[in-house]
């Protein structure tokens, strides 16, 4: 990561490899890790969980819009958290963005946020997509569902989640870890909508289904499917928009051979997650981590969500120009709380250890 002139910039790939390798021994080496720095400098400490190139476009604007810089640290979600709590009270980091509700409710509970009021958040955040002591925010969401190999699989065989777990699937199940942060908030919803045991039975029989060893990403899995390897995936809405609007010809054929469907539209609605921030316990500009929050749920912002990342914008009036997300259409969303979904991440983990869902 490096500080730069009047805009975030990332590292080059085998950089940031380099810094996740090094981890927490980095930090005091860092010019603008010293809370020497003081509340009224026009800098923010961006520590991100996000790895979207798309996003440039959304830091330069709040700096070209408020002159305040921005620095970036960019790792994965538990390295992240891993390094907030190793940091403690040294930490530079003004604001922390993560891009699950697993990962935003750990970080709540493990005292890394503090919490803010902030009378823009409130009225523009719907409540099920906030935490309820303004710990954190949520900014973008996105569904989880289930993508089938046409020339073998009905889409009405694969319309529910639970359809996952049935016999007549066997071998043909595809996923990435069930530890990934994607798969604890599904199945956190799970638990807290049908039960642990029922969530149980039903990851057993997904285990039982499966094609090969959870492996890979979202992307990797719709490729599985299409290459014939799965019949069946699960995957963020996200990840499926990026390929229907790429030009390659290689994604187009993916695309021309897989199956999208909405889960459970005829229950409990598909899963949603979000993508949120808040305001870092020990954050040395505070002032400017709460007007970053609050420019992220600008209509400005929640458009490069939409525009850059293919995620929908949470709020209302939010106008977007994506005709790729717009095809998706309408759906019937789960209701269980995103702080629920966030909890139930404990009882997931106990889950999946008993059924060896690795």
């Amino acid at each position: 990561m490096r500080a730069t002139n009047g805009r975030a910039e990332r590292w080059p790939e085998a950089a940031l490899g380099m810094v996740r390798a090094i981890g927490v021994a980095l930090a005091a080496s860092l010019p603008w890790s010293s809370h020497a720095q003081v509340a009224g400098d026009k800098v923010l400490n961006l520590y991100s969980a996000r790895h979207y190139q798309t996003d440039e476009a959304l830091y330069e604007n709040f700096t070209r819009r408020t002159g305040i810089r921005i620095n970036r640290i960019e790792l994965g979600d538990e390295p992240l958290l891993q390094r907030l709590k190793s940091e403690g009270a040294n930490s530079p980091a003004d604001v922390v963005l993560l891009v699950d509700a697993a990962r935003l409710w750990r970080a709540q509970i493990d005292g890394l946020f503090q919490p803010i009021k902030s009378k823009v958040l409130e009225e523009r955040i719907p409540a099920q997509l906030r935490s309820n002591d303004g710990s954190w925010f949520g900014f973008s969401t996105r569904a989880r569902v289930i993508v089938y190999d046409k020339a073998r699989v009905k889409p009405a065989d694969v319309d529910t989640y639970e359809k996952l777990a049935d016999p007549k699937l066997k071998g043909l199940v595809c996923t990435r870890s069930g530890s990934h942060p994607y798969m604890l908030s599904l199945i956190g919803a799970m638990v807290e909508r049908s039960g642990e045991a029922a969530t149980e039975s039903w990851a057993r029989g997904v285990v039982a289904n499966m094609a090969r060893p959870p492996r890979g990403g979202d992307t990797d899995q719709i490729r599985a499917v299409a290459s014939g390897e799965c019949g069946v995936a699960l995957t963020n809405t996200y990840y499926w928009v990026r390929l229907v609007r790429s030009t390659d010809p290689k994604d187009r054929d993916v695309v021309a051979k897989v199956g999208f469907v909405w889960p459970n539209q005829a229950s409990s609605g598909a899963h949603v997650n979000i993508s949120g921030g808040g305001v870092a316990r020990h954050a040395p500009h505070r002032d400017n981590a709460i007007r970053f929050l609050e420019y992220l749920s600008s209509r400005e912002a929640q458009a490069y969500f939409a525009e850059g990342n293919n995620e929908w914008p949470v709020v209302e009036g939010a106008e977007t120009q994506n005709p790729a997300l717009a095809s998706l259409g309408t759906f019937k969303a789960e209701s269980v709380p995103i702080s629920s979904v966030g909890k139930g991440q404990i009882a997931a983990q106990r889950i999946l250890d008993r059924v060896g869902y690795r």
